[in-house]
């Protein structure tokens, strides 16, 4: 790390907020293996801007985003560019698990801790609405897709040190989280580990860089 990074470790089955300046460099980590990390963001001065499944994967082409492609925000516009990933399997199809998703695929009775309660809880502080909140990255979640369209949630690829950079084209509030589903993470809870490596200064920057 440079004296311009930031590492914070995010508890099993909860969630942190945080602000990123455009250029700013998002790395999420795996420090154990098998954890899945769920990740939203609003451009940070217009909360109607946000972090868009559909466009994504529309102008991709495809599910799987991994370096070198782009997550758009629901009005087209770039928010992040995926610089590193040493994994390549991510998920952009389903949506943060909940109280009712436990309710009604697994019939869980009584709280369960979830992702979309740790993304609202985290983003409170902004002022921003939990019904803001819709399809996020599921970074290092493994979804495979049937010939017949059936969807599995199959235990993740990465493994301890894995980590994927997301490059921030806009000034963005974000909410990350260590995934609370038992069938996203092969049974297990575990921390996630992310590090924010701030842009350098344009000021700062030597002479014709």
């Amino acid at each position: 790390m440079t004296d311009r990074t930031t590492r914070r470790r995010i508890a099993p089955q909860s969630g942190a907020a945080f602000e990123l300046g455009q250029g700013d460099v998002l790395r999420v980590l795996d420090p154990c293996g098998e954890q899945v990390s769920d990740l939203f963001a609003f451009k940070a001065d217009d909360h109607d801007c946000m972090l868009s499944s559909g466009r994504s994967l529309d102008y991709a082409s495809r599910i799987y985003l991994t370096t070198g492609d782009t997550l758009y925000a629901n009005d087209s516009r770039p928010m992040f560019s995926i610089v590193g990933d040493t994994v390549g399997r991510h998920d952009f199809l389903l949506t943060p698990c909940s109280q009712e998703m436990f309710e009604i695929l697994y019939g869980h009775r009584g709280h369960h801790p979830s992702c979309f309660e740790n993304l609202y809880t985290a983003f409170a502080p902004y002022g921003i609405a939990r019904s803001r909140i819709s399809t996020t990255f599921n970074i290092f979640m493994n979804v495979t897709v049937g010939a017949d369209g059936t969807v599995a949630v199959r235990a993740p690829t990465s493994r301890a040190g894995d980590y994927i950079e997301l490059r921030a084209e806009m000034e963005l509030v974000c909410a990350l989280t260590s995934c609370s589903a038992e069938q996203s993470n092969n049974g297990t809870f575990k921390p996630i580990d992310y590090e924010i490596v701030r842009a350098t200064p344009a000021a700062s920057r030597p002479a014709g860089t």
